[in-house]
């Protein structure tokens, strides 16, 4: 639905932007150029010590027994499938409220992702729609080999549910924190959660590098032993010696350097996280459907995603305003024309085709002022479903 953007003009305002990394180095811009310093002047590029340095800290921040490094995000979904014996053939559940790299990674190993529906509160995997897309992965004759959850915008799936239909089924579980790294899930932090875990550090992520970056974290030595070797083209006991089929997937030197400084900061910008997050529950209108956190989970609040009825009118009224807005996201993968032959959970998604239509994600950074704040909340006192809701 669409309303026209309203002719009152607020009193200038500084911009509202979706995202703001500049503050963020402005405070440990001296760290991060001695950082680099120190891997300039050492001049190990590739694998160097701070790689190692960063899986050690990492697993010490969310207590993963293995944590393994990779170039990208992406490559970490691909490297979990890899590392779990994905066969060419072999059906993947995965959400479709999600970004492409999910299935991608799926389909780039030969597999058939059967698409799940989300829970429309929450935006994860409905462990009722995975129930469906076992059956309806049966119902096509495919072998069903594991599920990939999204723990979406940064909040953890709803594993108490599903991990016993992983369980039942027989299957293995990656989770895909590409959005949740620093978050827990009922005292269980992400990362430690199923059978392998995988994070980005693209820019944008909570925990970001200045560039591309990812990784993945297991409890299962073998599991992680495998990790390593095919990041490096599947080596052996060099590399010289290539004892499986692998990629060319390793992180910068200068990106781990990078993170390791971010990382100091990671546990209070998390805590900033939700101070803003709180500060939106409590200034925006009552009828803009917030995002809903299961019982016992943080988020790591790498969106801040609300729903409404009238988005046209409320990213309008936010541009007018000075305030960055986006939709993550606009089109779901069943609807995408790469991805639209898959099978479908019990042959319709309604709850992400709803939201496909009305979410819309609001400025999330740690460095949030009131202020900004206030002015995103004012932007939005009349807004359409304030108004409707009024009326009825």
């Amino acid at each position: 639905m669409s309303h026209p953007a309203s002719t009152h003009r607020a009193p200038p305002h500084r911009p509202v932007d979706l995202l703001d990394l500049a503050r963020q180095q402005r405070g440990i811009r001296a760290r991060i150029d001695a950082a680099i310093a120190r891997v300039l002047d050492q001049g190990h590029y590739v694998m160097g010590p701070e790689v190692a340095e960063l899986e050690r800290r990492l697993s010490a921040f969310c207590g993963a027994r293995h944590t393994v490094s990779c170039a990208n995000g992406t490559d970490a979904l691909v490297l979990a499938l890899m590392a779990l014996g994905l066969k060419r053939g072999e059906a993947v559940v995965v959400p479709s409220f999600t970004f492409c790299a999910t299935a991608e990674a799926v389909c780039a190993l030969g597999g058939v992702p059967v698409f799940a529906d989300v829970a429309e509160d929450n935006f994860t995997l409905d462990p009722a729609s995975l129930k469906r897309a076992v059956t309806t992965a049966r119902d096509h004759g495919l072998t069903l080999a594991g599920v990939v959850t999204v723990d979406l915008f940064g909040q953890p799936a709803d594993y108490d549910a599903i991990e016993p239909v992983v369980r039942e089924n027989g299957l293995w579980l990656v989770c895909d924190a590409a959005q949740a790294f620093g978050a827990v899930h009922r005292e269980r932090p992400v990362g430690t959660i199923g059978d392998v875990t995988t994070t980005s550090f693209f820019p944008s992520k909570p925990l970001g590098c200045y560039g591309d970056g990812g990784a993945l974290f297991t409890a299962d030595e073998e599991t992680a032993a495998t990790l390593r070797s095919l990041r490096v083209h599947g080596q052996g006991t060099d590399k010289y010696d290539n004892v499986r089929i692998g990629v060319n997937s390793r992180l910068d030197t200068l990106q781990a350097a990078i993170l390791l400084e971010k990382l100091t900061v990671f546990p209070m910008e998390l805590d900033a996280r939700a101070a803003v997050a709180d500060r939106y529950d409590a200034l925006l209108p009552a009828e803009l459907a917030r995002p809903a956190l299961l019982p016992g989970a943080t988020s790591a609040w790498a969106q801040y995603t609300v729903r409404s009825g009238a988005r046209d009118w409320t990213m309008a009224r936010l541009k007018e305003r000075g305030v960055s807005s986006a939709v993550y996201y606009a089109r779901p993968l069943h609807r995408q024309a790469a991805y639209r032959h898959y099978p479908l959970a019990g042959g319709a998604l309604p709850a992400t085709d709803r939201l496909a239509a009305t979410v819309l994600s609001l400025p999330m950074h740690p460095y949030l002022t009131e202020e900004e704040l206030l002015h995103v909340a004012a932007s939005l006192t009349d807004h359409p479903d304030t108004a409707r809701a009024a009326a009825e």
